[in-house]
């Protein structure tokens, strides 16, 4: 073909340097030279969503830095205020990236996979990465009332029936609530906005429509008021519903700034305007509510997600709909009794995140992270199972075979080597700990899953340390440039005995023979390896890599020892890791990621503190409180957190991982596996000892049954019951307190 033989390279080369450029060909050919030679460079997925990030960041920062008279979300009117910690000068940075505060939390139904999110400050996102929806109040005399202009507001997350997320902000008297919620049905989802706005004098209640959302710039082209100044049709697509028609509307476009410097105090009576438009994408509106003296004014806006006859008279009953559902999901969960109401909190909405982010596939977030990776769904998945989820879990792994290519490849993205580990892993978790058998469905798939694990490795006979290894990739993406990452090779082994343990269920010992000895052969390969790093390194840490120094990426590691159990919890490797974590990678007891995250990542932190309660050592609680007060009001972590602001700096801003880790802490702290024992109360820390209350977890799903686990005290001492449903012969309980 034409492309293959014309002489690409020496046109690209002499383009550049006409024009000045540096040679792009040899830039891209150095770069080579960081990383291991691999099939794929970079995975497509992660370059798309890289390129839409930066694309955004570009239009922020034409939008942004010469408007600052415009009101914009919290993390811009912090990032861009040099008087504040989260500042991040812009001068030679071409794109401008929220990297202060990467806070925001979903809202939703059960089984929907619409989720409208809310920012720090109650900034209203209601369609995926759309414009969003805002309040002020601007009062006839004195200072506007702009939440994300607060230092400080005060936000939750309610979930008592519904799930709501409530912001409450003051100014000289003023006060601001919204309650944002969803409700309806998954098939007829409606955001609700519930808004009431207080002022000792004379003011306006604002419903303002913004052409941004927690990322940045959203463009809106085209807002038009509907009949009786009852809502707002915008991009000619969606539409926003007022309860009450406003008493007075009010629009602006680009050129002419923001709506807000078309309100000020006082507010003379305008031309009454039905529609605007604007080239650039920077339209806004806004609806004005009168507020006597020392009165109060509500508003209910409703945003319908999906396209269906939607009218607002008719749908009394949406309420209740989204109560019904949330009732019935969170039915039959592993239940949580214990002294500190802060993390039993963060239990209740950790669950409620698992459940929200897996409406059929499972989500690792709701805006930047809507998708699905194996990877995150191997912990997802098993969070949900352990929680008593196993309905919701089978729905998830039925869908784990269509994903499958025809080599037995588990495809979220191209070039990764642990996603099939992480796929049987989660099937052989969820036949232990239901003690159902494998669908019969799943029988091909798995084969063809362990075959690829066993044929992706290399030649045994390669006289180097990376020798029966799978190939070099980039992993998990932050453990830096592509290069032989055991934390592969370790979901590897998982992946293998996952399919023997599988392929045993189908009465096929030969098979599952053949997957053990695999394993085997396998983690023969990895420990030869290692032997060759600990004379490298003279001591018996685990790098991320056969070449690399012991760095960050060392966390990795400790998947041999938490989640997959595939050494055992005093092994000397594992633990001389854990010694060079603790003591060089740890800011106020959170683990510090340097590539990638470049910030305190939570459910690594969590990673870290399970092999510390695994080997016994007291110290994981510390790190499991530190995780404890990282989380932000609404009970949510980002993917990696500030360690200035406590605002996120990486990733999505609600990270399903990080909730299905703590799940997974608090279960392991009451109880968890270790071989064929299981151990009891192990992580009971001596601060909810001390407060003599009775404690609880379960019914609690083990590979051995399912087990409740109850504390009560007599004469001031701790006294530990359980009552279990076995499913075959009871295994050996050990208690520690």
């Amino acid at each position: 073909m034409f492309w293959r033989w014309f002489p690409w390279r020496y046109v690209v080369r002499n383009v550049a340097r006409r024009r000045g450029f540096l040679d792009p060909v040899k830039v891209l050919s150095q770069t080579q030279n960081f990383v291991q030679p691999s099939e794929v460079a970079a995975p497509t997925e992660l370059l798309r969503l890289g390129v839409v990030l930066h694309a955004r960041g570009l239009m922020n920062s034409l939008a942004i830095q010469h408007n600052l008279d415009w009101i914009w979300p919290f993390w811009v009117e912090c990032q861009y205020n040099p008087r504040n910690d989260a500042f991040v000068p812009r001068a030679f940075s071409l794109t401008q990236i929220n990297l202060t505060h990467r806070n925001w939390t979903a809202i939703g139904i059960p089984g929907c996979d619409k989720f409208p999110i809310v920012d720090p400050r109650g900034l209203v996102t209601p369609h995926y990465d759309g414009w969003s929806i805002d309040a002020w109040i601007i009062p006839k005399e004195g200072k506007a009332l702009i939440p994300s202009r607060l230092p400080s507001v005060e936000q939750k997350l309610d979930i008592s029936g519904n799930l709501y997320v409530t912001t409450k902000s003051c100014l000289d008297q003023m006060e601001l609530k919204t309650k944002a919620q969803v409700i309806g049905s998954p098939h007829a989802p409606v955001c609700r906005l519930e808004i009431n706005g207080f002022s000792p004098s004379e003011a306006w209640l604002v419903i303002a429509l913004r052409p941004y959302n927690p990322e940045g710039v959203s463009f809106i082209q085209d807002i038009a008021l509907l009949d009786h100044h009852s809502g707002w049709k915008v991009n000619k697509k969606h539409c926003v519903y007022f309860d009450a028609p406003a008493d007075q509307c009010e629009f602006s476009y680009y050129r002419h700034g923001d709506v807000f410097s078309r309100l000020p105090a006082g507010l003379p009576s305008r031309e009454d305007k039905k529609h605007v438009g604007c080239k650039v994408g920077m339209a806004t509106a806004a609806a004005l509510y009168q507020i006597k003296p020392g009165d109060e004014r509500e508003i209910t806006v409703e945003i319908p997600l999906v396209d269906f006859p939607f009218e607002k008279e008719s749908h009394e009953q949406y309420p209740q709909m989204a109560q019904v559902d949330w009732e019935k999901s969170v039915k039959g969960k592993c239940s949580l009794q214990i002294p500190d109401r802060h993390f039993q909190f963060l239990y209740e909405a950790a669950i409620r995140t698992l459940i929200l982010h897996s409406p059929k596939e499972v989500y690792p977030g709701p805006f930047l992270y809507r998708r699905f990776w194996f990877r995150d769904a191997a912990f997802i998945l098993n969070a949900l199972l352990c929680a008593g989820f196993k309905e919701r879990v089978a729905v998830v792994l039925d869908c784990f075979r269509h994903k499958q290519d025809r080599r037995g490849y588990f495809l979220s993205q191209e070039g990764e080597w642990d996603s099939n580990g992480e796929a049987l892993w989660t099937m052989r978790r969820y036949c232990a700990l239901t003690g159902n058998p494998p669908p019969a469905q799943w029988r091909e798939s798995i084969d063809k899953g362990g075959r690829w694990i066993h044929e992706k490795r290399l030649p045994v006979s390669l006289k180097l340390n990376h020798a029966g290894l799978l190939p070099a990739g980039f992993s998990a993406e932050h453990f830096g440039p592509n290069d032989f990452y055991y934390w592969d090779d370790f979901w590897g082994v998982a992946g293998l005995k996952s399919a023997a343990f599988l392929l045993r269920a189908y009465k096929d010992n030969d098979e599952s023979g053949h997957f053990e000895e695999e394993a085997r052969k396998l983690s023969d390969c990895i420990d030869r390896s290692l032997e060759q790093t600990t004379k490298r390194l003279k001591r018996p840490a685990v790098p991320a890599s056969p070449y690399r120094r012991l760095d960050t990426a060392v966390i990795g590691c400790l998947a041999a020892s938490y989640p997959l159990r595939l050494w055992k919890e005093n092994d000397p490797r594992i633990l001389d890791t854990v010694d060079f974590l603790m003591k060089n990678c740890l800011i106020d007891n959170g683990f510090f990621h340097d590539m990638g995250h470049s910030g305190i990542n939570p459910y690594l932190t969590l990673h870290l503190a399970q092999v510390l309660l695994r080997a016994g050592d007291i110290r994981y609680f510390d790190l499991m409180t530190a995780i404890a007060n990282l989380a932000s009001p609404t009970g949510q972590w980002p993917e990696a957190v500030h360690p200035r602001t406590g605002g996120g700096c990486m990733g999505d801003g609600q990270h399903a991982w990080a909730a299905a880790e703590w799940i997974m802490m608090v279960r392991n702290c009451f109880v968890r596996e270790e071989g064929n024992r299981l151990i009891l109360c192990s992580g009971i820390p001596q601060a909810w000892l001390d407060a003599r209350e009775p404690m609880s977890f379960g019914p609690a799903p083990t590979e051995f049954g399912d087990v409740r686990i109850t504390i009560r005290f007599d004469a001031g001492k701790p006294k530990v019951e359980w009552k279990a449903q076995w499913r075959g012969n009871p295994p050996e309980v050990e208690v520690r307190t």
